[in-house]
């Protein structure tokens, strides 16, 4: 299926609708990412290379340890400099590899998200690197070491006062949006909960090291506490962050004009068993990629509107967007209806089987609202459907706390996943300061 999308480093124009991505201004920033096909490799990233460059990079270090000279230090830090390039690198290819097999994915996630604090070792080594050369007598391989030991907690430190204004900004926003939707359910206060644990964990790891300073830094005990507290907490914002970039790319990926069916997903209807302006705004999406579609290529998508009856419903919502298709002067024909979903999975397990029974080889794209864009396309590529999404505006201070809970959404899914790569994480750095201790 091929797209594009647009750099995210440009979105969030304002304007009364909510929050939408301005061709003009976007143009001459898209030129920062080459054109992106979505779904247009069957090839998976592979990640050997890196396990392969790890091994080689360890006993390298073990070999220049056992060479006690002046130039040592140089040497190894000039080793994990390249070592720590090298690996921003691959990932950054499998990251584009990724996208292009497959860009619902959680590797897309971990692949970005990681690769700032790859980024940041690179930096480290770097300036570790030149002072070394500058003043060689005054360090040391334990200095290396401990500045590895203690990269973690560096990173965290170095984006603090990011995570700080992150944080007063997803307060403030969840505010903004229980006040002006009058919305009190209690997924809506994940906004308020997560600043505090963010500045919390934070407020805790500048005591743990404080701790560690005042008693010199010799309990072991200590040490790894501090050190596994950091990985756990490094770990969460690199999800965050990976979480975020994909959420964006994937709001803002603009596919070809070459679709069968247009997905529709539903969201929730007025007691009058209207849609709600959220889902106005998806119809309204999916209407106006299919009128563009149909001036550009003179092929016209039918509309899969997708969505069962809630028990404060007086209809399906597939039933609700059907009429307001059918007010917009869609044939009837044109308009198939999925009303048995409860939920996004079943929206696309349900919606999936009902178009491959017409045309199994049909092109698809699904509409949803933009924050919700990437974790649909979870759920489609778990439903064994390939679909690029379609992202619907909303207003701005929805996005803050969607984005908590699709990351929270996301995390719960596929636990497996998760802790394989937590307990990497936490045995690396348990690793560094036994070592650390022994040496």
């Amino acid at each position: 299926m091929k797209g594009r999308f647009v750099t995210p480093f440009c979105i969030g124009i304002h304007h009364k609708r909510g929050i939408t991505a301005d061709s003009r201004i976007l143009a001459p920033c898209s030129l920062l990412l080459k054109k992106m096909k979505f779904f247009s490799s069957n090839k998976k990233p592979n990640l050997r290379n890196i396990a392969i460059l790890s091994i080689t990079t360890v006993i390298m270090l073990l070999v220049l340890h056992q060479f006690k000279t002046e130039r040592q230090l140089i040497r190894a830090n000039a080793v994990m400099m390249v070592y720590f390039a090298l690996v921003s690198v691959l990932l950054f290819v499998a990251f584009k590899q990724q996208l292009r097999f497959n860009p619902y994915s959680y590797n897309t996630i971990l692949f970005s998200g990681f690769g700032f604090f790859i980024l940041f070792m690179v930096w480290n080594h770097l300036y570790m690197l030149i002072q070394s050369i500058n003043a060689p007598g005054e360090y040391d391989l334990d200095l290396m070491m401990f500045t590895l030991l203690n990269s973690a907690k560096n990173y965290l430190l170095l984006t603090a006062p990011l995570l700080i204004v992150a944080s007063i900004a997803l307060f403030v926003s969840t505010i903004i949006l229980v006040t002006k939707t009058k919305d009190y359910l209690f997924h809506n206060y994940f906004g308020l909960f997560l600043p505090v644990l963010v500045v919390g964990g934070l407020a805790v790891l500048v005591y743990l090291s404080y701790m560690r300073y005042k008693s010199g830094g010799h309990s072991l005990i200590g040490n790894l506490f501090l050190n596994l507290f950091s990985a756990l907490y490094l770990y969460f914002e690199c999800m965050l962050i990976g979480t975020i970039i994909a959420d964006i790319l994937c709001a803002n990926y603009r596919p070809e004009p070459d679709k069968d069916f247009l997905i529709v997903l539903g969201c929730g209807l007025e007691k009058d068993g209207t849609p709600t302006p959220l889902l106005k705004k998806r119809l309204d999406a999916a209407l106006n990629f299919a009128k563009k579609q149909s001036s550009k290529t003179g092929k016209e998508p039918s509309f899969v509107v997708s969505g069962g009856q809630g028990a404060d419903e007086i209809q399906s919502e597939a039933a609700s967007m059907r009429q307001y298709l059918l007010t917009q002067n869609v044939p009837e024909k044109r308009i198939l209806t999925e009303n048995r979903s409860t939920n996004t999975a079943e929206n696309m397990q349900y919606s999936g089987n009902i178009i491959h029974q017409k045309m199994p080889e049909a092109v698809i794209a699904f509409v949803t609202t933009n924050f919700h864009v990437f974790r649909s396309g979870v759920k489609a590529v778990l439903a064994n459907m390939k679909a690029v999404g379609i992202g619907a505006p909303t207003n701005w201070f929805y996005w803050p706390n969607a984005a908590v809970r699709e990351f929270i959404g996301l995390i719960a899914a596929n636990p497996k996943k998760q802790v394989l790569v937590l307990v990497g994480l936490l045995a690396f750095y348990t690793l560094l300061t036994i070592l650390n201790e022994i040496y």
